[in-house]
C-alpha cells in the first residue's frame, strides 16, 4: 500500500480532493487500506467509496449477478471529481471498463486514474493502470488471487498464482 500511497501522494499535491472507489469485490478493502495509508501520510482530502460492476459486466451469461450485490456508494456528486478507481488484480482490463461505464452512468468525472494492488499483464483492452503495487508475471490459464488480512495486518496478506482447476 505504501508504494501505491506514495504515488499518488507525488502526482496530486495537498490539499486536492480525490476520490478512493474500490471495484466490488477485491478493490473495496484495497481503497479503504489505501484510504487510510493517504490519510496518515498526506493533507490529501481522501474521500472513499465503491462500484459495484455487477449490471455491467460483459461476461454476465457466465457469471451471474452475486447474491452479496450491493449498490454503489459514490461520496457526493461525481460531476468534476478526481477518481481513482481502484481494484486488487488487473488483468484484461474488462472489469476496468465496467466500472468506467458504471461511474459514468452517475455523471461525468473531472479526472479518472487506475490503481492497482497487483497488475498480472495480458491485457485485451487499451487500459492500463496509473499505479501499480506490485508486476506478476502469470499466464492466461493462471489465477492470481489477493488475500488481505481483515484487521489491515499487513504481515498476514498473501498473493498467490494458481492453476485453473
Amino acid at each position: 500500500m505504501l508504494r501505491l500511497a506514495t504515488a499518488i501522494a507525488e502526482r496530486h499535491p495537498a490539499p486536492a480532493e480525490i476520490w478512493l472507489l474500490g471495484i466490488a469485490n477485491g478493490g473495496i478493502a484495497v481503497a479503504e487500506r489505501l484510504a487510510i495509508a493517504l490519510r496518515r501520510q498526506t493533507a490529501l482530502q481522501v474521500k472513499a467509496g465503491m462500484l459495484d460492476i455487477s449490471f455491467h459486466r460483459d461476461d454476465l451469461g457466465r457469471h451471474p449477478i452475486p447474491k452479496e450485490f450491493r449498490p454503489s456508494h459514490l461520496p457526493g456528486d461525481v460531476a468534476g471529481a478526481t477518481v481513482i478507481l481502484v481494484d486488487d488484480v488487473f488483468f484484461s482490463g474488462r472489469t476496468v471498463k465496467a466500472a468506467l461505464d458504471e461511474l459514468f452512468d452517475h455523471g461525468r468525472p473531472g479526472r479518472v486514474e487506475l490503481a492497482v494492488l497487483v497488475d498480472r499483464g495480458e491485457r485485451r483492452l487499451p487500459i492500463a493502470p496509473d499505479y501499480v503495487g506490485l508486476t506478476v508475471t502469470a499466464g492466461p490459464r493462471e489465477e492470481v488471487a489477493v488475500t488481505l488480512a481483515p484487521e489491515g495486518d499487513g504481515a498476514a496478506d498473501a498473493i498467490r498464482i494458481t492453476a485453473h482447476a
